[in-house]
C-alpha cells in the first residue's frame, strides 16, 4: 500500500521491522536491522536493488533463519527478479496513487571518522563518488568510481559487482558468524600475496562498485512514507562503510 515504505517480517512472532535507519543496529560488514525482537542481516543488497529500481513500498518475508540470501554476492539477481514481475503503482486505503518524492539536501554535509569520510553536496541529480584503499592488497589498491545514478546506469555499472573479502580474514570472519553460508560463489575472494583466488572480475574496479551498491542499499534506509531514500545530491565516501554509511543517514534526519 502506498505510504507503507518497505519492511521485513521476519522472526517467530513475524514482526515487522521497517527498513529505516532508526532500526539498523551496529553490525560489523552488513547491515542489520532490529525491531519488536527480531532481526534481519545482510539487508543492503535487496534493500540496493529496490531503491535503485524504484520499489518504494515493499513487504519482504525472511523465513529459516535471519539472514537476507547473499546470491552472487551482488545484487543482480534481486534486480532480475525485479524486472520480472514489473512494478505497479502503489495505491492509498482510498485507492488513490501518491506522488513520489526525492529528498533534497539544500546544504553541504560531512561526517568523518579518522581517514575515512561520507560528504553530500546539493545537486539536481543523483551522482555517487566512491574511493577506497587497501594498501596492503595491492591487487586492489586505490580505486575510485564516480556516476550519475538511475535505474538504467545502476543496472548496467553497478548491480553485478560482488562482495569481496581478503583472504586472510575469512576464516576470522567464519569464525564469528558474519558470513554464514559464505563461499567463492558469493564473493570475489582476494590474497594480500596471491592476488584474486577466483577470478576474473566482472569490472577492473568491482570493489570499488560495490561499494556504491552497499551505499545506495544503506541510503534507502533515508526513506519516509513510501518515497526515494536516496538523496538528490552528490556523495562522495572514502573508506567508508556500513557503519558510516547510517551514521551520515541518523545525521539527515535532523536537516532534510
Amino acid at each position: 500500500m502506498a505510504g507503507e515504505g518497505r519492511y521485513f517480517v521476519s522472526g517467530p512472532s513475524r514482526s515487522r521491522i521497517p527498513a529505516k535507519v532508526d532500526h539498523a543496529v551496529d553490525s560489523p560488514l552488513c547491515t542489520t536491522l532490529c525491531g519488536d525482537g527480531a532481526r534481519v542481516r545482510t539487508v543492503e543488497h535487496l534493500l540496493s536493488a529496490l531503491e535503485a529500481c524504484g520499489v518504494d513500498n515493499c513487504r519482504i518475508e525472511i523465513e529459516g533463519g535471519d539472514e537476507v540470501p547473499l546470491l552472487d554476492g551482488s545484487a543482480k539477481g534481486w534486480v532480475e527478479a525485479i524486472e520480472q514481475v514489473g512494478l505497479c503503482a502503489a495505491e492509498d486505503s482510498s485507492g488513490h496513487n501518491m506522488d513520489k518524492l526525492a529528498p533534497e539536501l539544500h546544504k553541504p554535509m560531512y561526517l568523518r571518522r579518522n581517514d575515512s569520510f561520507v560528504a553530500a553536496f546539493p545537486s539536481f541529480k543523483v551522482q555517487i563518488t566512491y574511493g577506497i584503499d587497501f594498501p596492503k592488497v595491492p591487487a586492489i589498491g586505490c580505486q575510485w568510481f564516480s556516476s550519475f545514478l538511475d535505474a538504467s546506469i545502476y543496472l548496467k555499472e553497478i548491480a553485478s559487482s560482488r562482495t569481496f573479502c581478503i583472504y586472510e580474514e575469512v576464516e576470522r570472519m567464519r569464525g564469528a558468524g558474519l558470513i554464514q553460508g559464505g563461499s567463492a560463489e558469493n564473493a570475489i575472494v582476494c590474497s594480500a600475496n596471491a592476488g584474486w583466488l577466483n577470478p576474473p572480475l566482472r569490472f577492473h574496479d568491482e570493489p570499488c562498485r560495490h561499494k556504491v551498491l552497499d551505499l545506495v542499499g544503506d541510503f534507502s534506509l533515508f526513506a519516509q512514507n513510501g518515497n526515494q531514500g536516496l538523496l538528490l545530491a552528490h556523495i562522495i565516501a572514502y573508506k567508508a562503510g556500513h557503519l558510516l554509511h547510517t551514521e551520515f543517514v541518523r545525521s539527515l534526519l535532523n536537516v532534510c
